[in-house]
């Protein structure tokens, strides 16, 4: 270890910002087994066992937050998948280096904003009397305005393309960086066998990024019971019409915890989110174990 001091101390800043951030904050799993008062305090509070599970399991709304929860969080990964990897091949292949880098640089730049501000731009277009969409395509087309805070049926697609507008961007540039890595010999040698684009990526790209699409995918599956709680909440401004396709964990908790103030529920309910994840990731991982060893995390 001190053979390297110079790097040691390059990591020790990182290192201590994830302690702090990732592995302090378990000693509070406990609350989770507890009932949680103000007058005896956390740690002087009665232990409960597993009643504060019951309230996330015994809820009649379970069935729905965790069909949304799961199938927004696996239609973002699919879909934010292939976006990022098709945008970093398009942005690869341009020639000209200065656009490739505004390109680049506009892309990422959704992924800064707060959801508070997204939710406002997101507003600005559903607005129902002088939002863009009705006031200005659907006028012209001589179609009535819909009032898209009411209407739940469209939210399905407004959310997953919200999401994607926001993140994709982010996945793309980690992907540009593994394809930057790619040694250029590859693609003069295909050029000269006469292969065309398309068969330098689907056989020198895609393959080339594999690894990094395989890690990616694994550490996305950790978070799969977990959900953006600014898109869900924010985005649809809270709306209680359409909780049917907005509700997820998270925001299930947040206003159940506003409701009742139960911190120790919602506490086992990160917990279980936790549990879950790091099950998914042991799954995933083993999956790919089984299929390639050398692509697998560990």
């Amino acid at each position: 270890m001190w053979k390297y001091k110079a790097l040691t101390l390059m990591m020790l800043p990182a290192v201590l910002v994830l302690l702090a951030h990732s592995y302090l904050p378990m000693f509070g799993i406990f609350i989770a087994f507890k009932n949680v008062n103000y007058i005896d305090g956390i740690w002087g509070s009665p232990w409960v066992g597993f009643d504060n599970f019951k309230f996330l399991f015994s809820s009649g709304d379970m069935w729905r937050i965790v069909r949304n929860t799961l199938l927004y969080s696996l239609t973002f990964m699919i879909l934010n998948l292939v976006l990022s990897v098709s945008i970093a091949v398009a942005i690869n292949e341009i020639r000209r280096r200065f656009l490739a880098k505004a390109y680049q640089s506009f892309i990422i730049l959704p992924h800064f904003l707060s959801m508070v501000v997204v939710s406002y731009l997101v507003y600005a277009f559903l607005q129902p009397d002088h939002g863009f969409i009705n006031a200005t395509v659907l006028k012209a087309f001589g179609q009535d305005a819909v009032f898209w805070y009411s209407e739940k049926e469209y939210w399905p697609y407004i959310l997953v393309f919200v999401n994607a507008w926001k993140h994709a961007g982010f996945g793309a540039v980690i992907y540009i960086a593994a394809i930057a890595g790619i040694d250029p010999e590859y693609y003069e040698a295909a050029l000269i066998d006469g292969a065309s684009k398309w068969k330098q990526i689907t056989n020198i790209t895609i393959p080339f990024i594999r690894p990094v699409i395989i890690i990616m995918t694994i550490l996305s599956m950790g978070s799969i019971f977990s959900s953006d709680f600014g898109l869900f909440f924010q985005v649809p401004m809270n709306s209680g019409a359409l909780y049917p396709v907005t509700d997820t964990v998270d925001t299930y908790v947040y206003r159940a915890l506003m409701q009742l103030n139960d911190i120790g529920m919602s506490s086992a309910t990160a917990l279980v989110q936790s549990v879950v994840g790091f099950i998914m990731v042991i799954a995933t991982n083993s999956a790919v174990r089984q299929i390639d060893r050398e692509q697998a995390l560990f």
